[in-house]
């Protein structure tokens, strides 16, 4: 009965002590963590168990050589996109500098105060091809030429590219590039100056004040010019101070610079952020009696005019990082793509091997 009743399940285990325990196939030890509780093996907690105990006291299974290998070609997959994006950017900033946009520093009073010592400008290299200069325009020009010797640049390739990577990065020392304000387009006569003090423009006087360094006379020298073709007469708005057109009578050109000589117009002042502005014309140039055809005969030349220029005095302008970080931003786009199109053109590859398998 007792037998029986152990066999019904009334608090007896369901085989006789004689019987044997079955063998429980599915209770093996975890790979990593041991058996606890068997004698003989290592337990989960028990120190030094595992096979890489020595190096990993936790007992983690090292990564297999293949994904090592793996990982190692990511890193160097890695390396090569960064070397990429880095010539991308620098082909890029190039190309910018070159074509568009410029960035300068003012080293000097000459423009003061409308430009002060410090002061970065970008320059747009684009904005002659599709209008003419403008008096009243703030440029940057070369002085080769006409305010200084006319020394050949260099016909090494590799010191061309020095100084065009220095550019972009903003050392670049070129003594010869200047800063100043148009006052006189091709054909015009410029005259200082009238009964109240003023410089007239065929005949218009110019009403300076809004520009001019605080207490300067528009010219304590007086000159009278008629601007040849091709050529421009610029001043610095700190008269005072500024070695502009007025100083170089003598040279070739009678102080003016050749239009072609031009690199670009200053538009904007980008730093320092307190300094941000843009740089307009001053409305005494936008008076039309200095346009009309009796007065000057400059429109056709002006109409004409595909080139521009600023002229920065003494320590030369030194271009900042803004068209290398331009190019990174293009950079970045084209590298992202290429890195796309790589993992696609890998993918169909596996799946084509997958296929013929």
């Amino acid at each position: 009965m007792s037998g029986s009743g152990s066999r019904e399940g009334f608090g007896s285990p369901p085989w006789d002590p004689a019987d044997r325990v079955s063998e429980l196939e599915d209770t093996r030890a975890i790979p990593r963590r041991g058996n606890a509780g068997q004698p003989g093996q290592p337990g989960q907690g028990e120190p030094g168990s595992g096979p890489n105990s020595g190096d990993d006291p936790g007992g983690a299974e090292q990564p297999p050589p293949a994904r090592r290998a793996r990982k190692r070609r990511r890193r160097r997959s890695a390396l090569v996109e960064l070397l990429v994006l880095g010539v991308i950017a620098v082909v890029l900033a190039l190309i910018i500098k070159t074509y568009a946009i410029q960035a300068f520093f003012i080293p000097s009073a000459s423009m003061e105060n409308t430009l002060e010592v410090g002061d970065r400008v970008l320059i747009n290299k684009l904005v002659y091809d599709f209008r003419g200069i403008h008096r009243g325009d703030i440029i940057v020009f070369d002085g080769r030429g006409s305010w200084d010797p006319d020394t050949p640049s260099s016909s090494n390739i590799f010191s061309r590219l020095g100084s065009d990577l220095e550019g972009i990065v903003g050392i670049s020392h070129d003594s010869s590039i200047y800063i100043k304000r148009v006052i006189g387009l091709p054909g015009d006569h410029v005259v200082c100056c009238n009964a109240n003090g003023q410089i007239t423009v065929n005949g218009v006087p110019l009403s300076e004040q809004s520009y001019l360094y605080p207490g300067n006379r528009p010219s304590a020298q007086p000159f009278k010019i008629t601007v040849p073709s091709g050529r421009l007469w610029v001043m610095g708005d700190h008269r005072a101070v500024s070695y502009d057109s007025r100083g170089h009578i003598g040279d070739p050109g009678g102080g003016t610079i050749a239009e072609s000589s031009v690199l670009g117009r200053a538009f904007v002042i980008i730093w320092p952020p307190s300094r941000w502005g843009i740089l307009n014309i001053p409305a005494t140039f936008e008076q039309p009696q200095l346009n009309s055809p009796a007065a000057s005969s400059s429109n056709a030349a002006l109409a004409a005019a595909m080139d521009n220029g600023t002229p920065l005095r003494q320590g030369g302008a030194v271009a900042a990082g803004l068209p290398l970080a331009l190019g990174f931003t293009g950079a970045v786009p084209l590298t992202w793509l290429q890195h796309r199109a790589r993992r696609r053109l890998s993918t169909r590859r596996k799946r084509r091997q997958s296929s013929q398998r």
